[in-house]
């Protein structure tokens, strides 16, 4: 199809934390136009049911396919854990999760080959990370907490409150009890406290972050399909990100504007359920 590679890349998630995965791409491949759908009506995805989510994952894949969309990032490590062989089988498009590029890190960065997993219960109880992880190095022994507080903290703006920093501890003590060098921070949420969670875990322990790997592999795989957009974003085109959720717009919208190194200038409600 002519022009393929200068069209936008989908990006949904549950909510607002695949935004930390838009940030990435935005840094990393500057040239690219991104679409983003954030379902915040229904979030969170972690307590969902497999079925639900692969539900929910495949209506948002029927929207962003209508927007024309070369390829669809699941910035959600919940729907890439229990949606990504349906999303890939139905995009015609390349599809990228979230947890293989964080596993692949992980089992890379490791030294003492004991990986520790924060994440929503719903991605925890798939055992994603740990099955991804071991294809790569049966040796390595994973440890997984789910941490189901953090994500409406997170969305509540308390990043460096005193609730938020004691929660964290107490999550983190049975990773830290198992001597982890490396902690995946498994759910997009999970970037914007990396400050708060290394100044507890110290400069010892690795910390992963997908929504990073994510951007590195999907730039590999646009180069690989000859998807690159080449031309780069320039003032007085038109606007290359365009933002779509389905619900409470406005704190969306403020939300993205405090973490995205851009102008989110408007977004969108779309009724998802019709899809």
């Amino acid at each position: 199809m002519t022009g393929i590679s200068d069209a936008p890349i989908g990006v949904f998630d549950s909510g607002i934390g695949g935004l930390t995965v838009a940030r990435e791409i935005m840094r990393n491949l500057p040239n690219e136009q991104i679409i983003y759908f954030g379902d915040t009506a229904r979030v969170p995805y972690g307590s969902k049911t497999k079925s639900t989510v692969v539900r929910y994952s495949e209506q948002i894949m029927r929207f962003l396919v209508t927007q024309n969309v070369k390829a669809i990032v699941i910035a959600c490590n919940t729907a890439s854990a229990m949606a990504m062989e349906e999303i890939s089988a139905q995009a015609g498009r390349p599809v990228i999760g979230v947890v293989e590029p964080g596993a692949e890190m992980a089992a890379l960065a490791t030294r003492t080959k004991r990986v520790g997993i924060m994440a929503t219960a719903g991605t925890v109880s798939t055992g994603s990370y740990e099955l991804a992880i071991k294809r790569r190095d049966p040796e390595i022994q994973v440890f997984s907490q789910a941490c189901p507080i953090l994500v409406p903290l997170v969305e509540e703006g308390w990043i460096e409150d005193p609730v938020t920093e004691e929660v964290l501890r107490r999550y983190l003590k049975p990773l830290l009890d198992q001597k982890v060098d490396t902690i995946i921070l498994g759910c997009t949420h999970y970037p914007l406290l990396r400050k708060v969670i290394r100044r507890m875990v110290g400069d010892e322990i690795t910390l992963v972050n997908p929504a990073y790997e994510t951007a590195l592999s999907l730039k590999r795989v646009l180069e690989e399909e000859d998807l690159t957009r080449l031309k780069p974003i320039k003032e007085g085109t038109p606007y290359p990100y365009r933002f779509f959720v389905s619900d409470d717009a406005e704190r969306f919208k403020e939300f993205a504007q405090s973490i995205l190194p851009i102008d989110v200038r408007t977004v969108v409600r779309v009724p998802i359920e019709k899809y």
